[in-house]
């Protein structure tokens, strides 16, 4: 078994490390202090290939790993527009969608978000209550999202809606009279420098603004949380690196009763720990990632990876503060940054409870004798 990447993967993986280093690393604190998200990246993150739908899966996996080895929330930003709504759109739009939008999210012309969430229908799609209603020209839509990524400074919209037909998606231009959006309420935990949103809808459309068929909603929506589930997973692989490359340098200066604090036994097993953690991670987003590639379905691979990676990106940050002390309890050490935006990995594009329920029902089957639970 070879697992060494092609040279064409690793020119990618470097275009993004070089651009997260240069680009990103010197406001990344900031951001995540002031809450602030920086629209004036988003041209150069276009620049640097890395908004391109037309990626492989391997190659967005690697995009991904990388900016979120420096900084979570433009990672977030990124899957949202090429995982979430650049591949719906290549997957699903009309020629004329396509040719009105693609371009401009490749290159960071345009910002796309992805309103499915509601304060009542998260991980359950079907609960959605926003309304579509077909008019004598076309469509109103009324309902609200929240925890909109992007949403309060997308200039497009992909939201999903009740129709007669069933769940269905719609392009809507963030443009459209009745689009209102408006912060999310309090402050998040972290992904402080993403833009979160509410947003409340009343809009006329015209017939042309369903992505795909009406009533398709529900495959449209499963078909871009497998391709924003991967960025997660391989983001928290990047969480992760950033927590061992943090502790391992801080073990190294840091002395106690006379000695560096790494060459104790439990420092030691800590950092060993979290190095088998990562090597596993990267594996298990690697092997989703071929699967997707190879045009083999590739669900219980990356459910398991979503699991096992959030929570080892988790379990890491827990252990790097440990270790950082004091000094990692404030923020003058991104470590606490760390564990703040890995927990929400392990809640957004299906919590951890969710990714357990995919892998226990392949394991188990239907049951095909008795009573459905849950």
């Amino acid at each position: 078994m070879d697992l060494r990447l092609e040279p064409e993967l690793l020119q990618i993986a470097a275009r993004a490390r070089r651009l997260a280093e240069e680009r990103l690393a010197p406001r990344a604190r900031r951001s995540d202090e002031e809450g602030i998200f920086d629209r004036d990246l988003v041209p150069q993150l276009g620049a640097a290939g890395l908004l391109d739908d037309r990626l492989s899966a391997q190659a967005t996996a690697l995009i991904a790993e990388e900016l979120g080895r420096v900084d979570s929330s433009v990672r977030g930003f990124v899957t949202v527009q090429a995982g979430l709504v650049g591949h719906c759109l290549a997957d699903w739009g009309t020629e004329a969608q396509k040719e009105a939008w693609l371009h401009r999210l490749r290159a960071g012309e345009a910002i796309g978000c992805y309103a499915l969430t509601e304060p009542e229908a998260g991980t359950d799609a079907r609960s959605i209550t926003t309304r579509a209603t077909r008019t004598d020209d076309g469509w109103r839509l009324k309902g609200e999202k929240h925890w909109i990524t992007n949403g309060g400074v997308a200039d497009l919209g992909l939201v999903f809606a009740r129709a007669d037909e069933g769940l269905s998606a719609f392009v809507v231009p963030t443009s459209t009279p009745g689009f209102e959006r408006m912060p999310m309420p309090g402050r998040e935990l972290g992904h402080r420098g993403s833009n979160h949103a509410v947003l409340r809808l009343e809009v006329a459309l015209p017939v042309d603004a369903p992505l795909g068929e009406p009533g398709q909603g529900f495959k449209v929506a499963m078909s871009a949380l497998g391709h924003g589930r991967l960025g997660v997973a391989a983001g928290a692989v990047g969480v992760l690196q950033a927590c061992l490359e943090a502790t391992v340098d801080f073990a190294r200066r840091r002395r106690q009763f006379g000695q560096r604090i790494g060459d104790f036994g439990m420092i030691q097993a800590a950092l060993a720990d979290m190095a088998t953690d990562l090597a596993a991670g990267r594996l298990l987003v690697r092997q989703a990632a071929w699967l997707r590639d190879a045009g083999e379905d590739n669900a219980q691979a990356l459910a398991m990876a979503k699991l096992f990676c959030t929570e080892a990106a988790l379990r890491g940050a827990d252990q790097a503060i440990l270790i950082h002390g004091a000094r990692g309890y404030s923020n003058e050490y991104a470590v606490e940054r760390y564990w703040r935006d890995a927990k929400g990995m392990q809640i957004y594009e299906g919590t951890a409870h969710v990714q357990r329920v995919i892998l226990a029902r392949q394991l188990l089957g239907r049951d095909e004798g008795g009573a459905s639970g849950g």
